[in-house]
């Protein structure tokens, strides 16, 4: 089996990962270069962008616009595999976004074709056998695979971390459904990014429902940044806000994307987060463009107290400045998209935080830590970094113990 890096052995965005055996072609996702770093542009790749691919097929780990917003660029006719509920949740996203930015209209037409896959259940492209693994990540639905193709095993771990709220089943996973392998293709997003914040997603639940209770006694209300697609953040600000006995209001494009996770089997088992408690989300009115605020929505929010979902646009400005009293701003989201002179700084984003606002987020990628005992648990004969602009620094971290294999772009390994 050959192993060719086409992009992401010294950047974080816009990895694609090709196995190729036998004349047929593997690919693992597609997406788009992360602003501010380096660019490569459209790729030219046999078997995907162009050529005879008939023996090709593309995998999306998860729907992140760096693992699949370039599919749109690729033929018609390749074949593309994802989970079945991140499909549908990129489906919602493009929905929304489709009038504000003509790509998403191109990539709702493209997964209206898409095939699905489940976690472990294994399923085949010409000699390639591929055991999709759920992992955690801050996408829902997120995935790792276990490629065989003649007798050569590569476990490509996508985004993941060991801190979430569905991270304790994965030695469990990995024993049932994948063993020892002969090479891991693993992220590397943290390798460079010591203080990177890995709490773990339920010690941060639980802050965030002492906020909520402490912003209460002040009759303060709560107002919250983070992306509408980290469901397990989104979930488990509802549940702190039903324990704090606070309102939890979303949009009707957010309360969309909770139903469709609700309305699913929970993937690491009947879990009570993705579950609606004694009352759903509230969702927010129109009225001309505009959320609704009535003096009959003011006086049921001071009276029990709310938490909102926000996003940086005009229409959240406008309804926060609307609803009367003092409100505590969180930014749950990587920081550095509030640092002036950083590569994803976003204005909009700064300007609606303001100055007094309280960070609370965690890292949705691995510590170096955890890495190393997936590692062990995976037991390869070689480490191929990818998803890292210090490639270097992830072969002295792990080096000790495995050979580490680095490359460049379009660089390969083969292995009989």
């Amino acid at each position: 089996m050959n192993i060719r890096i086409h992009r992401g052995t010294h950047q974080i965005g816009g990895c694609v990962t090709e196995y190729e055996y036998d004349g047929w072609r593997l690919f693992v996702d597609y997406g788009e270069e992360l602003p501010g770093g380096p660019k490569s542009g459209d790729l030219q790749i046999e078997g995907l962008t162009h050529g005879d691919i008939s023996k090709s097929a593309l995998l999306i780990t998860h729907y992140h616009g760096d693992h699949i917003g370039s599919i749109t660029k690729l033929p018609e006719e390749l074949p593309i595999d994802m989970g079945k509920v991140g499909r549908e949740i990129q489906l919602v996203l493009s929905d929304h976004l489709k009038s504000v930015d003509g790509i998403h209209q191109e990539m709702l037409e493209r997964l209206q074709h898409a095939n699905t896959f489940e976690a472990g259940k294994m399923f085949s492209l010409g000699p390639f056998s591929i055991m999709p693994i759920t992992v955690d990540h801050s996408a829902f639905d997120a995935y790792a695979f276990n490629i065989v193709a003649g007798g050569v095993s590569a476990f490509h771990t996508g985004d993941f971390r060991t801190h979430g709220f569905r991270s304790k089943k994965l030695p469990e996973v990995i024993q049932k459904y994948v063993g020892e392998v002969d090479y891991v293709v693993c992220e590397g997003t943290n390798v460079n990014r010591p203080n990177a914040t890995n709490d773990t997603e339920s010690k941060l639940q639980k802050e965030f429902e002492e906020q909520f209770k402490e912003q209460k006694k002040h009759k303060k209300g709560n107002v919250v940044y983070l992306s509408s697609t980290n469901i397990d953040r989104l979930f488990s600000l509802y549940h702190a806000a039903l324990r704090a006995k606070c309102v939890f209001l979303v949009d009707a494009y957010q309360k969309r994307i909770m139903d469709i996770v609700t309305q699913q089997d929970p993937i690491w088992g009947k879990s009570s987060l993705y579950r609606y408690g004694e009352y759903e989300p509230k969702v927010l009115m129109y009225d001309n463009g505009e959320f609704l605020v009535t003096d009959e929505f003011k006086d049921f929010l001071n009276k029990l107290g709310y938490v909102l979902i926000a996003r940086a646009n005009p229409r959240f400005d406008h309804l926060i400045a609307r609803i009367p009293g003092e409100k505590q701003k969180y930014l749950s989201m990587w920081g550095g998209y509030v640092e002036e002179g950083n590569e994803a700084y976003n204005k909009n984003l700064a300007d609606s935080l303001g100055n007094d606002y309280k960070p609370m987020h965690t890292s949705g990628h691995s510590d170096m830590n955890s890495m190393r005992e997936v590692f062990r648990l995976l037991h390869p004969k070689a480490l191929i970094p990818i998803h890292t602009d210090a490639p270097e620094k992830f072969a002295e971290l792990f080096s000790d113990e495995w050979s580490v294999i680095l490359l460049n772009d379009g660089d390969s390994v083969t292995s009989s």
